[in-house]
């Protein structure tokens, strides 16, 4: 699972980007002054979840533990997380490299 970084200026730039990632399913995880981490829940394609249980009934029983890591996988690494923050280095010193929020709203609506 990748972690978007995406910069504000200050709190209330910090708390208008939570806003809009909020419009778009994503839930607050952890929040402090200098920043805000935010995740969005991927449990699948639902199309693809079809797929595998109609297989898995009408041939192949095993087709439901493809679901099953399908799901898992979704669920467990695809989902994206975002951290909106103030600060500009790492706890190193090493300056971060900024995401845009297109690219964050483009993993967290993709379909695989």
């Amino acid at each position: 699972m990748k972690l978007f970084v995406l910069k504000a200026d200050n709190s209330k730039e910090m708390d208008d980007i939570s806003e809009e990632l909020s419009k778009h399913k994503f839930n607050v995880i952890e929040q402090q002054d200098n920043f805000i981490l935010m995740k969005r829940k991927r449990y699948g394609n639902v199309l693809v979840h079809a797929v595998f249980l109609v297989i898995a009934l009408f041939f192949f029983s095993i087709a439901i533990f493809v679901n099953v890591i399908y799901f898992a996988y979704s669920f467990l690494w695809a989902s994206p997380n975002a951290l909106i923050t103030t600060e500009k280095t790492d706890d190193e010193g090493n300056p971060l490299e900024f995401d845009t929020i297109d690219e964050v709203l483009d993993k967290a609506t993709a379909i695989l």
